[in-house]
């Protein structure tokens, strides 16, 4: 992309050259405007292919906050998270090391029932009661999930964190997650990576 100034203007030397990032099109089946109300030149939408940061409110009153307090105390302090693995790091921290979507209900499915075998192993069978629910993080929905270690054997075992909370809270945080995979075009796969941030 060059610029010129419109004449009677003029700039020091011939203009130059401007850095725009591209956008990233897709019409994904899960996103919105899949199909262009039945217009395929209408098809999909743009993003710009940039990490961004699923924000989440540890602060008191915040309806996500059991959520965002399990991943802050992963983030911080992840030897005091369960399961037990002295060297757990669990990603989605920093841009270098982030999350990535997957789609894949049966991945998902086994993202969920390895996190949920932690909290029975950890607070026992009725661990959901007084309306509890298993949290895990990294999110179910992820590549990088509880059961990432059955899928890629480089991934280290239990670099996860599984806690029973309140399941008000644990709904709140899901839907704040489905959001914001919409309206950031989260796709699939391991080229489109976020981040979580957390604010306290």
């Amino acid at each position: 992309m060059k610029y010129t100034a419109p004449a009677p203007w003029t700039l020091n030397g011939n203009g130059g050259n401007l850095f725009m990032l591209a956008p990233r099109w897709d019409a994904a089946s899960y996103l919105a405007n899949s199909t262009g109300g039945g217009n395929p030149d209408r098809k999909g939408a743009a993003t710009f292919s940039y990490i961004t940061p699923l924000t989440l409110s540890a602060k008191p009153g915040a309806e996500e906050r059991a959520e965002a307090q399990h991943i802050r105390q992963a983030f911080l302090v992840p030897q005091d998270t369960k399961p037990y693995m002295s060297a757990k790091k669990v990603p989605g921290q920093t841009a270098k090391e982030p999350l990535h979507r997957t789609v894949s209900e049966p991945r998902n499915k086994k993202n969920r029932a390895a996190a949920v075998k932690q909290c029975k192993r950890y607070w026992g069978p009725n661990y959901t009661n007084g309306g509890k629910e298993c949290d895990e993080y990294p999110f179910a929905s992820t590549y990088e999930g509880a059961a990432e270690v059955d899928y890629d054997p480089e991934a280290k075992k239990f670099n996860f964190s599984a806690k029973p909370i309140p399941g008000d809270d644990n709904q709140a945080g899901g839907l704040i997650l489905k959001s914001y995979y919409a309206k950031n075009r989260i796709i699939d796969g391991l080229n489109d990576g976020f981040i979580v941030k957390i604010v306290t």
